[in-house]
């Protein structure tokens, strides 16, 4: 059975930078994409980023796009999430997740319990 724990989150001020990491286990994710995706508090689910299983590709919507980076190393079945230039409308829960590259929360098989990320002002 797979697992996914996320660590790194914490509070940082704006402007600031935080680096998530996602630790895989329980079976190879070599083969999968990984995505991050954030939910705030009363908001839905957010789409953050994604990386092919061969890390040769990835995908940020508008609202990151330039500030975050997503990577992984395969070898260490670890994903990370670089987080520059934070605002306080990043805060959220950030969850790391394994399956197809894909901006949508149903195409990923695999989910991680979160870590939370606020930013303040």
């Amino acid at each position: 059975q797979g697992q996914l724990v996320e660590s790194g989150g914490g509070l940082v001020q704006a402007g600031g930078s935080l680096r998530l990491s996602c630790a895989a286990s329980g079976r190879s994710f070599s083969r999968y994409a990984m995505g991050w995706f954030r939910q705030a508090p009363g908001k839905e689910r957010e789409f953050v980023a994604v990386i092919s299983w061969s890390g040769g590709t990835t995908y940020y919507p508008d609202s990151v796009k330039g500030r975050f980076t997503i990577s992984r190393d395969s070898a260490k079945n670890m994903v990370y999430l670089q987080m520059n230039g934070l605002k306080p409308e990043d805060t959220a829960v950030y969850y790391c997740a394994a399956g197809r590259y894909s901006s949508r929360g149903d195409e990923y098989e695999y989910w991680g319990q979160g870590t939370q990320v606020t930013v303040s002002s």
